[in-house]
């Protein structure tokens, strides 16, 4: 966001075309975003079934352009204590997605389980549909994102459990092990 910032990423939320969402998410929140879209574009089946929870304008594609000024009214918004401007938009497009569903189709979460900024607007809506990893629980972000990276490479998709009655916090899980060093070949 800073004017002089010269990168590419930078550069292109500048211009009136903006940037995919999903690549702006993945340069803010590092590893965590990077297993979320890695693993909800690995099982989702479809493209469009991916979608990005937003501060103000609910559901979107990971692909969806945003620019500089979206940004800066994201950040206007406190998603954690249930703003109008983020529930709104938020549960207008559960609404509108849950009656396209099949009957057996489900709304998997690969947010935050354990507060409820995310969990009380979709359960209400999805209801038992609403499921989320069961390794979720007691994990943090980060821990989330190497696990979701770790089953993408692995070709394995984590069990699910319905968001609805379930233990959302629980003890830490032992540590994930390290992943190989990969060696980059250098010129020369």
């Amino acid at each position: 966001m800073r004017p002089g910032a010269d990168f590419l990423l930078a550069r292109r939320l500048r211009e009136s075309a903006g940037a995919p969402l999903g690549e702006v998410y993945t340069f803010l929140s590092g590893l965590y975003f990077r297993g979320k879209l890695a693993y909800a574009r690995a099982f989702a089946g479809r493209p469009e079934y991916v979608l990005v929870i937003t501060p103000t304008a609910g559901l979107r594609s990971p692909d969806a352009l945003v620019t500089l000024d979206v940004l800066r009214g994201f950040a206007r918004i406190d998603i954690a204590d249930g703003s109008p401007r983020f529930r709104r938009p938020l549960l207008g497009d559960a609404k509108a997605l849950v009656t396209g569903l099949a009957g057996d189709d489900e709304v998997i979460l690969l947010g935050s389980i354990a507060s409820s900024k995310y969990v009380d607007v979709l359960s209400g809506v999805f209801g038992a549909r609403l499921k989320f990893p069961l390794a979720f629980v007691g994990r943090g972000d980060m821990s989330r994102g190497g696990l979701l990276l770790r089953c993408v490479t692995e070709g394995r998709e984590l069990p699910y459990a319905p968001v609805d009655g379930a233990i959302r916090r629980g003890a830490r899980p032992p540590k994930l092990p390290p992943l190989p060093r990969r060696v980059v070949p250098t010129g020369g």
